[in-house]
């Protein structure tokens, strides 16, 4: 089992910014990607960005330019979205996926999405 957690919504005024936090936990053997992905009403989910375990990344074309993905090696299996310059078409439920191996006797794919967390930019 792997268990994903996002952190770090909120109510921003345009203009403005946040940082995201996701964290992977549970039977890890290997993360080859993490990634953020957003909701809006009554839309369908889209991909944010990605980033494997390399470092390469791929951001959507409406975040380049405000978002930032990173991770740091001082806190394990963590990546965070530093959101700025944010508009109101920015409004969603953000969700962290991760994708990798889990460390049980046959290395099973996992695909593993945390519950969302809420960001409202609006004056």
């Amino acid at each position: 089992q792997v268990q994903v957690v996002e952190s770090g919504g909120g109510l921003v005024q345009p203009g403005g910014s946040l940082r995201l936090s996701c964290t992977a936990s549970g039977s890890i053997f290997r993360i080859n990607v993490m990634g953020w992905y957003r909701q809006a009403p009554g839309k369908q989910r889209e991909l944010v960005v990605v980033m494997n375990s390399g470092g390469s990344k791929e951001y959507a074309d409406p975040v380049k330019g405000r978002f930032t993905i990173s991770r740091t090696n001082a806190v394990k299996n963590t990546v965070y979205l530093q959101m700025n310059s944010l508009k109101p078409e920015d409004t969603a439920v953000y969700y962290c996926n991760v994708l990798g191996l889990s460390d049980d006797n046959y290395k099973t794919n996992f695909d593993s999405w945390g519950q969302g967390t809420q960001v409202t930019v609006s004056s």
